[in-house]
């Protein structure tokens, strides 16, 4: 291990803050880094999204009448 992340002095402020007492900064970062759960945009299978299509329509339908 050797790489050096600069940080500007409120970011670490806001770190050692979401900072466990019994971990390190190493593992803070890594507990962070996990625990982000990535945007699956798009990730509808397509008989989800052929529901939400037809929602939508009876949706723009409904304000019709």
């Amino acid at each position: 291990m050797g790489t050096s992340i600069r940080v500007s002095d409120d970011t670490k402020s806001k770190l050692e803050r979401l900072k466990r007492d019994d971990e390190t900064f190493d593992e803070l970062i890594d507990r962070l880094a996990d625990s982000e759960q990535p945007v699956n945009i798009g990730a509808w299978d397509d008989e989800t999204a052929e529901r939400a299509r037809e929602r939508v329509k009876e949706s723009r339908e409904s304000f019709e009448r």
